[in-house]
């Protein structure tokens, strides 16, 4: 059995006290009057002590308690251990996963790689090709190179020029059909309105060696703030019209209306390519233009090459036939754009570089390309004679 003593100023406030700290488990044994305080026996004041006792179950379930309370703390340090563990791990794996990534992204030499195959693929890193795209170039000069070959680091040089070049698919030309139904479809940001507008204007003047047609512009974007007014603004401009619809019927009813023009052109809503509903939404609605109608996606240049990827996958349900490269102006690196049209095998269809409109777009040519990569060295000659003429 255990006994305890408790003082206070009062015997109510003693009896509140143990009451309070061990409940009905405390048995009362005697209580007294003290003094406490003071100095040198003066100005001491009276209180009560209370002795009492704790029942010998009641002390067994305290101590079961404190042993209880005392476990989950432990259990508590050590959860809270094995957090910041972990946590720690976690920062050591993004750690060496960031590490991992560039070297993925710059990977040493292999053991004996000649000088010209590190120099070159230096040059592919540094214009931002990927990995895969760069490992496949860098196999094929392994292979048709010998020691010897791989010392005229211009002849290889040349050859990557044209390997690249290579991997670049235009589109074979369209069935003639009348009209001609082209949709444009693509990313909120990346030109899609501008591009349309340049499209007009090129078919409407005859620009480029196109016959000049009679051509009508659709929008289905009549969500986005001000997009009816920029198209209209374009097409007041070029002196094309312009139809804005809202619902698939629409859509039918108006390329139905203007059947016997040349080319109708089709702006849609930008859309997210997370956006897998919206996404649907809107390929019901150009389902109206028919099965003759020519898809194609429009993506940023600016574009990183994972959310190229991921764009170009997202919007494969809409069966696009080509790619617009927009913004070609604002980078200086086209690597990103190569590797992916190469991985995921699409063409490239026109490119844009800038908002003037109609000059800032032609026929995509992968001339183009070539002559955009930093620190190569083309001999445009050859490569003309390879390619043809680019329009600039």
């Amino acid at each position: 059995m255990q006994y305890l003593v408790e003082q206070g100023s009062s015997h109510r406030e003693v009896l509140e006290k143990v009451r309070a700290r061990y409940g009905d488990a405390a048995q009362v044994l005697s209580h007294r009057t003290v003094r406490s305080g003071g100095f040198l026996g003066l100005f001491a004041r009276e209180g009560v002590e209370i002795t009492f006792y704790l029942k010998d179950d009641a002390v067994r379930e305290g101590e079961k308690k404190k042993a209880d309370i005392e476990e989950e703390k432990r259990r508590l340090l050590e959860r809270v251990s094995q957090e910041r563990a972990i946590q720690e791990v976690l920062t050591e794996v993004r750690s060496l996963k960031d590490t991992l990534a560039e070297s993925v992204a710059r990977p040493a030499p292999q053991d004996g790689e000649h000088p010209t195959l590190a120099a070159l693929d230096a040059l592919l890193v540094d214009n931002d090709f990927s990995p895969w795209y760069r490992a496949e170039l860098l196999a094929r000069a392994r292979d048709e190179f010998s020691l010897g070959d791989l010392e005229d680091y211009g002849a290889v040089e040349q050859a990557f020029l044209e390997w690249i070049g290579d991997t670049v698919r235009i589109p074979a030309p369209a069935r003639p059909v009348k009209p001609r139904v082209l949709v444009l479809v693509g990313p909120t940001g990346v030109g899609k309105t501008t591009t349309i507008a340049k499209l007009a204007a090129l078919h409407s003047l005859g620009i480029g060696g196109l016959p000049a047609g009679a051509v009508r512009m659709i929008t289905i974007d009549s969500y986005r703030i001000g997009a009816v007014e920029q198209i209209e603004k374009y097409a007041g401009i070029m002196r094309v019209p312009v139809s804005v619809v809202e619902t698939a019927q629409d859509l039918r009813e108006t390329i139905a209306m203007y059947r016997d023009n040349d080319l109708i052109l089709v702006d849609t809503i930008g859309k997210s390519p997370r956006d897998a509903i919206r996404l649907a939404e809107m390929q019901q609605v150009l389902d109206a233009c028919g099965p003759a109608a020519e898809v194609y996606l429009a993506v940023a240049a600016t574009t990183k090459t994972q959310d190229m990827l991921d764009i170009f996958r997202q919007f494969e349900p809409f069966r696009y036939r080509g790619v617009v490269v927009t913004k070609m102006d604002e980078t200086s690196r086209v690597g990103n754009v190569l590797s992916v049209l190469a991985e995921t095998d699409k063409a490239v269809a026109w490119i844009t570089d800038g908002q003037k409109v109609p000059q800032d777009i032609a026929q995509a040519n992968p001339l183009r390309f070539l002559m955009n990569l930093e620190g190569f060295r083309p001999n445009r000659p050859k490569l003309e004679e390879r390619y043809g003429l680019t329009a600039r």
